[in-house]
């Protein structure tokens, strides 16, 4: 579990990938200071599991449908990602709560300057949008961020000097992808909520056929 707060910018250095499978090596001076076997980091918003690590780096190993459904295997020698350890118990909640399983991936469409900030819009799948609102919390490429105008295919963020230094959101130009993940409070709702109307459907069904 993790809270959306980037702890630092990590560097790839390298991304070996043996058929439907991968291993990403990072340099995260931080993180791998007190990172052990099997230990969960996010990168860039993707939670994964450590299987080694040095006194500067870690290795995670990636499978096909993480590979798939998130911008990893974009990543190059050199690339800076977003890094955030798992948070501890009792820990702040800085951000919301961040699984690290991402839904899938958006675009920068536009990015609109400010005199010290940033707006960005991102695409929005059908899937995903009925989850993303106004003033409500998403997470882009693990950074904890809130959503300041929504639309039927596309979300805005205003990011803040702090975040454009600290994350690599600031390095974001039109056309790039990114590791987008929902609320997860969205997706319990949404998920109930087609339950209801499923169980409304089968009960209505039942009662226009019933016989007497």
């Amino acid at each position: 579990m993790f809270t959306g707060i980037i702890e630092e910018l990590g560097e790839v250095v390298a991304w070996d990938q043996a058929g439907d499978a991968a291993r990403l090596t990072v340099r995260a001076p931080l993180a791998a200071s007190d990172a052990g076997h099997g230990d969960s980091i996010s990168v860039s918003g993707v939670c994964l599991t450590v299987i080694d690590q040095g006194p500067d780096w870690f290795t995670a190993d990636v499978m096909a449908m993480t590979i798939d459904m998130s911008t990893l295997s974009a990543l190059t020698p050199g690339r800076r990602v977003n890094i955030e350890r798992a948070m501890q118990v009792g820990d702040r909640l800085g951000g919301h709560i961040v699984q690290g399983h991402i839904d899938g991936t958006a675009t920068v469409v536009s990015i609109t300057p400010g005199s010290a900030w940033r707006v960005i819009r991102f695409s929005l799948s059908p899937e995903e949008a009925p989850l993303v609102a106004r003033k409500g919390s998403i997470a882009v490429d693990g950074v904890s961020l809130t959503v300041s105008a929504v639309g039927p295919d596309w979300f805005e963020v205003s990011l803040i000097p702090e975040t454009l230094e600290a994350t690599t959101l600031g390095a974001l130009g039109v056309g790039d992808r990114v590791n987008i993940e929902t609320d997860i409070l969205a997706r319990h709702v949404l998920r109930m909520n087609e339950f209801s109307v499923s169980r409304a459907s089968t009960t209505s069904d039942g009662e226009n056929g019933a016989t007497s």
